[in-house]
């Protein structure tokens, strides 16, 4: 796929968070929080790519084109961020989120034989990897190229450049909801 966007939600200390709890109650919480993420998907038509432990993958613009793939994977990383304090006082726990939102190609297809699964690949899922790990608590952290594909529709917080693995110097921004959204 020639172009798509890549989100990366992941915990923040959620195994420490669960180290009071036993493996049923913290496999609960997290099917609760990840159920969330879920409705958000839908809401926005996004594809799920996997869970990997206390983190979620998800691609917008595969494995159908959507013309507005960026767009829609920002408001579903914002979304997530919002939804993060009504998930904590429901459940009780110190949770946290961290978001990482990149946009370009990748590789895609089923992989295996047993529990066969669609999962993609290439730099535009390392750089939301990259961008998720060093982004921070209860923000939607995006690469330069999502900055540029998304206009002026939303509020931008330039976060200036930092280091990513295998990319040097790159210019990085903080994304939050424009302050002319409807309620």
């Amino acid at each position: 796929f020639d172009n798509v966007t890549v989100l990366f939600a992941d915990f923040v200390d959620f195994t420490k968070a669960g180290e009071s709890m036993t493996p049923q109650e913290l496999v609960s919480e997290l099917h609760i929080c990840f159920k969330n993420f879920d409705e958000i998907i839908s809401k926005y038509n996004i594809e799920k790519i996997k869970t990997i432990g206390d983190g979620y993958l998800a691609a917008a613009g595969l494995p159908e084109h959507q013309i507005d793939h960026v767009d829609r994977a920002v408001m579903m990383g914002l979304d997530i961020v919002g939804v993060i304090p009504r998930l904590r006082e429901d459940l009780g726990l110190s949770i946290d989120v961290r978001v990482g939102i990149h946009t370009g190609p990748v590789l895609a297809g089923v992989i295996g034989v047993h529990k066969p699964f669609y999962d993609i690949w290439g730099d535009t899922v390392n750089v939301a990897s990259r961008l998720e790990k060093n982004g921070a608590l209860g923000r939607v952290h995006i690469s330069d190229d999502v900055r540029q594909a998304l206009g002026g529709r939303f509020h931008f917080e330039d976060r200036g450049p930092i280091e990513l693995k295998n990319r040097g110097s790159v210019n990085t921004w903080f994304v939050d909801w424009s302050s002319t959204r409807a309620g």
